[in-house]
């Protein structure tokens, strides 16, 4: 059930991350979404998108292999 959940948990940030290289992909061809105003807007919030989830997707990832301790020795955190 964990296994679900975390699965749950990172596939909605990946789908936002891919809608995100979709309106970018979109703005270098010309293609205009129809909720959109100018091709600039929707080609940073593309990016917007896409480094939000792949920040999200990687610090879930980072965040459990500290847990398990499977991370290289920079990435420790130091304990104070």
């Amino acid at each position: 059930m964990a296994r679900i959940i975390a699965l749950i948990i990172l596939l909605i940030p990946g789908v936002i991350a891919a809608y995100g290289i979709k309106l970018m992909r979109d703005m270098f061809f010309g293609i205009q979404a129809s909720w959109m105003p100018s091709l600039a807007l929707q080609f940073f919030l593309g990016l917007l998108m896409f480094l939000a989830g792949l920040s999200f997707i990687g610090g879930f990832l980072l965040h459990r292999d500290r847990k398990k301790n499977k991370v290289q020795q920079r990435f420790i955190k130091k304990k104070e």
